[in-house]
Formats: C-alpha cells, structure tokens, sequence
C-alpha cells in the first residue's frame, strides 16, 4: 500500500513555525493533527480544515502525550509522521545567572517534550501495517552555535541533536527516518525582536534579516512527502545574510 495522504502530529501547532507547518500540510492534503496547550490557538490554526484535528496536550506530561496517541490511533489507526515543534526560549541569562526551576521547565518542553511524544510515535510506527514513518525535531541554529545568555535553549536544543541521531540509528531496522531541521530567523511573534535589535557575541546590538516561515512549511511538506527508503538526517534553513556563517 501507498500511503500518499499522511497522518502527521505537530506540536506547538498553535502559533509561529508549528501554524505555518500545520496549515502547509493541510493545504498539501495531508491529515493533521494540530496539538499544543491552548485550544483557542490550536482552533485558529485549523481553521475548520476538513483533514484537521485538534488535541490539546502538554509534550512535557508523559500522561497527556499518551493520550494524545491514543486519540490519534483510535481515529486513524496509524501516525506516518511526527513533527516535533514545540519549544520555548527558556529564561535569559549565562550559566551563573539561571534559575533551577525555569532550567527545568526549559528542559521539560524542548528536550523530554521530543522524547516523549517520539516515544509514542515510534511504538506506533513499528507495530502499524505499512509500519515505520518519520520523525522531524525543530532543532535550531542553537543546536550548532549558542546566542549569547541562552544556555538553557542552547543546552536543549544540542540535545535534541543526539535524541534525532540515536531514534535514526535504533530505527532504520523498522523502516523509521528522523530528521533536525535547524532554522533561523524565521519572521513569527516569538523572533519578532530579532529583526529589530538582538544582542551579538561582541555586545552590540544589531538588527538580523528574518525570512518567511512559510518556507519552513514548503521544506517540511517535501520531507513529508518523500518515501521511507530517501532520509535527509539533517537541514538547515535560515535567513540570508544573518551572522551565522563564519564570523558574521
């Protein structure tokens, strides 16, 4: 059988990247289930789309994630793809200066969030009929290179690096990818202040181009669309111009 319409989970489907994703795959036929903790923003972002199915969870409760798959595989019986986008900034500050507790809740969404739903998705996807499917993690360019006073973005986000490299290692032998897709500057609410002053390793403080995150959407619905035997491990899309590569 050829799966051509997926069934596809995305987190933080809410607002920013996760919406412009959410609604791409929509638009490209897809079934989507748009998942976050707000329904209101949830249902703005489905929009009464047909092939839309909104289910509100928190990725930091491995209760809530549970059950977020239990209503995906009692309505479709599959999940082909899983989107792992939802994140947070996390608190301002170098090592020194940064809260136990604000530590712990960065680390519970952007990092155990991805371990726990991609653990749902890969019990699925290795016991469905065709099995296997894939994974994409929202990493980021700070899972290369750090902005300063973001430790704790930082830290997790080099970790969903080694989580996307061991769930492609375990499993290639149950027909599973898993890719980072590593983006910056994407023009949403949450990087607004970006384009118009961020702070450099220097000091100063500079405005960065920002690119449209519909973008973002049109990579993602490619990788969606490829079949299980064509992985891409790693991709990286960003703003032209903004001081990443090199020195700046």
């Amino acid at each position: 059988m050829v799966v051509t319409e997926r069934v596809i989970v995305v987190t933080g489907a809410g607002s920013g990247i996760g919406r412009s994703m959410a609604t791409g795959l929509l638009d490209a036929g897809h079934h989507v289930v748009l998942s976050g903790r707000a329904q209101d923003k949830l249902d703005e972002s489905a929009d009464g789309h047909e092939h839309a199915l909104v289910v509100p969870a928190d990725v930091s409760s491995p209760q809530s994630v549970h059950s977020l798959f239990a209503v995906v595989a009692e309505r479709f019986g599959r999940v082909d793809v899983l989107v792992n986008n939802a994140g947070t900034f996390g608190p301002s500050g170098a090592v020194d200066e940064i809260d136990p507790e604000d530590w712990d809740r960065t680390v519970a969404t952007n990092l155990t969030g991805v371990f726990f739903c991609s653990r749902e998705a890969v019990r699925m996807m290795k016991t469905q009929t065709p099995r296997g499917g894939r994974i994409i993690n929202n990493g980021s360019l700070s899972a290369h290179t750090p902005r300063p006073a973001s430790v704790a973005y930082t830290a997790t986000k080099h970790g969903v690096s080694g989580l996307t490299k061991s769930i492609a290692l375990d499993g290639r032998d149950h027909g599973i990818c898993c890719t980072q897709i590593d983006i910056g500057n994407a023009a949403t609410a949450m990087t607004a202040g970006i384009g118009q002053s961020a702070r450099q390793p220097d000091g100063s403080m500079r405005a960065e181009p920002t690119f449209d995150p519909r973008y973002v959407a049109e990579a993602v619905t490619r990788l969606v669309e490829l079949p299980l035997d064509v992985t891409v491990p790693t991709l990286t899309i960003m703003a032209a111009g903004m001081p990443y590569i090199g020195r700046g």
